[in-house]
């Protein structure tokens, strides 16, 4: 739906680039023995993990032997590829939280046009949201995601229409959408009054990691689609 351009995790539907040195990967702390221990577990030999990743052999051996460092998109790739998080690439431990969101914590934000109220805890690996969609979003209609991760959607009220690459889906009330979010994926109400949606996706952990509602959700949400 939809990191408006979502941010500098993002990349073009090729995937990610080989990294350069410097900028935000000076910053990261050593990931070379987390690295390998995670593609060995995956099973992949060297050179499949590069493939996957859209890196050289040489350059990921590099990364592993801690001779350079991972830029923070090819940090969403690598942890992408080996079923994990950003978080525990870096290896942070999570703190204990909450597993109820109150009804009375579930503030309405604004963001794009869109409103939302998060259902679920924050900095996580998924993210769950109740979402209104007004019929006509200026900030928002045109605008074509691809980001990494999934999205599930469900209709609570409402038609929604639902851009999955070249195919336009119209979704009615009870029923849902799941795919990958590295399709680029477009939703815009088609009923008047907008339409009324559960919300949950994936987004691989980082800072630089931005949701579907770009810069402009960044000024008061903790997550949006």
């Amino acid at each position: 739906m939809n990191p408006l351009p979502h941010g500098p995790a993002e990349w073009p539907t090729g995937g990610p680039a080989d990294g350069t040195p410097g900028g935000p990967s000076a910053e990261l702390p050593t990931v070379a023995p987390r690295l390998r221990d995670l593609r060995r577990r995956s099973g992949l030999t060297l050179e499949a993990a590069a493939h996957r990743v859209g890196l050289s052999p040489a350059h990921l051996s590099r990364l592993e032997t801690g001779r350079r460092q991972p830029s923070l998109p090819m940090l969403l790739a690598l942890a992408r590829t080996y079923g994990t998080t950003v978080s525990d690439l870096l290896g942070e431990v999570p703190a204990e939280r909450d597993p109820v969101v109150r009804a009375d914590r579930m503030a309405a934000q604004e963001a794009g046009g869109w409103t939302y109220w998060q259902a679920g805890g924050s900095g996580r690996a998924m993210q769950a949201l109740r979402l209104h969609v007004p019929e006509r979003s200026a900030a928002q209609e045109d605008l074509v995601r691809v980001h990494p991760g999934e999205e599930w959607l469900y209709v609570l009220g409402g038609r929604l229409r639902l851009t999955l690459g070249e195919t336009v889906h119209a979704l009615s009330a009870g029923d849902a959408a799941h795919f990958d979010s590295l399709t680029p994926h477009r939703i815009a109400a088609a009923s008047p009054g907008g339409v009324d949606l559960l919300f949950v996706h994936t987004l691989l952990q980082s800072g630089a990691a931005e949701l579907c509602l770009g810069d402009a959700a960044h000024r008061g949400r903790p997550g949006a689609p």
